[in-house]
């Protein structure tokens, strides 16, 4: 194998750079570095006479920094190593074969730069951060959703009625759980019907722009088909797992919807929990940007029931609003080319109780959604909605729940049972 480290190598911006954690497995973090830049290029185990240094002299990577203490390396690639608007390509070279092999005992993908041609190979969000507030008309501050609670188990009148009583009560979004899609108790067409003529009604009602997130997850030919069937239906909003349907599909579904799309992370944690191994979520997020998810599922920062810390959640919540923000706000403004921002979607154990904290941390560009923080609201889901909004008004008018509670119930029965 060839030697690719070279310390006071200068990478260029027009080249990809990835940022690794590894730990070596017998031999140096030097030794294992200049393994996985070769793997993950143009070189492999052995020395091979077809390797010409013609192709060295163009393609090489470059190890140009080794944090030991943290274990941390970068290797800059050539983007010719890359095929534009091609996820597979890209994650088959900087997260494939590197992680099987014997010279790595830990690897995870930390961060991936990726340079102005790759990016604009991509279309990124149709609507982003901009066009959901304009579908909604809501300028400024935060959404509340919910997810229909139980996930699975629910006939799709009833799923309806959940969805109707949730509108009323004041959230901006409902959507189905990752694992709804096509059941026998729980048709997706019936559902879609009986849900979206709850939509309208709750609109007539509250004067007030809903969202229904559907679940059109499946084989990707399917996936179109339920697609076509919502923007049929005058649907305003699609959702798709977009780890366990693959990038591709994801792409797909990108190029050929006229509806925003909602990503939910499932499956993540199977790349993202362990410190030491897999790919990060903020890599994660990026990708589903450039592909162009609208919203994205990024943690709840300090709460819930997930397991990310408050800086993880945060890093993802920063780079895919990039570009949005304005300068001096405790988020970052970074042009990504034309790309758009991405909303974050703060969901996983919440309750209305924490939304002043929540706001206070991750800021108004956020649907923050309750599943159980809602239907499980003493006097029910419609109530539990109400707690939520009410929650949200206090935050905007700058008074304290417990004052705000004063004079309502709902508040008050969420504070009572959630406060502890």
């Amino acid at each position: 194998m060839q030697q690719y480290i070279d310390l006071k190598h200068r990478p260029k911006k027009t080249n990809v750079i990835a940022e690794y954690y590894l730990e070596p497995n017998r031999i140096s973090l030097e030794k294992a570095a200049n393994h996985v830049a070769g793997e993950s290029s143009i070189d492999t185990w052995s020395d091979i006479k077809t390797l010409s240094p013609k192709i060295i002299k163009k393609l090489r990577p470059y190890v140009f920094s080794i944090n030991k203490k943290q274990k941390i390396i970068k290797i800059e690639y050539p983007t010719e190593l890359f095929e534009k608007g091609n996820i597979p390509q890209i994650l088959s070279s900087l997260a494939g074969n590197i992680f099987g092999m014997k010279a790595v005992r830990s690897l995870k993908l930390l961060d991936i730069h990726f340079p102005e041609k790759i990016v604009k190979s991509f279309k990124g969000p149709r609507y982003g951060i901009q066009g959901i507030r304009k579908l909604t008309k809501i300028k400024k501050r935060p959404l509340i959703g919910t997810i229909i609670k139980p996930k699975l188990g629910l006939t799709a009148k009833k799923h309806a009625k959940l969805a109707y009583q949730a509108w009323v009560g004041g959230v901006d979004t409902v959507k189905d759980d990752e694992n709804l899609t096509s059941m026998i108790f729980n048709r997706f067409k019936k559902r879609i019907d009986l849900t979206l003529k709850m939509k309208r009604l709750a609109e007539k009602e509250t004067g007030e722009t809903k969202i229904y997130m559907p679940n059109i997850s499946a084989e990707t030919t399917e996936m179109i088909k339920r697609m076509n069937y919502v923007q049929r239906k005058n649907g305003n909003y699609i959702m798709v797992d977009v780890l366990t349907v693959g990038f591709s599909a994801l792409q797909t579904v990108r190029n050929k919807s006229k509806l925003p799309i909602h990503a939910h992370r499932a499956m993540h944690a199977a790349l993202t929990k362990d410190k030491k191994h897999g790919i990060s979520m903020l890599v994660l997020a990026k990708l589903a940007r450039l592909i162009g998810v609208d919203t994205l599922h990024v943690g709840t920062a300090f709460i819930g029931k997930m397991f990310e810390t408050k800086k993880e959640v945060l890093d993802t919540e920063r780079e895919i609003e990039r570009q949005y923000i304005k300068k001096n706000s405790h988020l970052l403004e970074q042009r990504w080319y034309k790309i758009k921002p991405v909303m974050a979607v703060a969901s996983g154990g919440l309750n209305p109780v924490q939304i002043p904290k929540l706001v206070k941390t991750m800021g108004n560009n956020v649907v923050y959604n309750f599943g159980g923080g809602i239907h499980a609201h003493p006097l029910g889901t419609e109530a539990g909605a109400k707690a939520a909004r009410q929650a949200l008004e206090a935050v905007i008018k700058k008074k304290t729940l417990k004052q705000y509670s004063k004079n309502h119930n709902e508040l008050k029965l969420a504070l009572e049972k959630w406060s502890k």
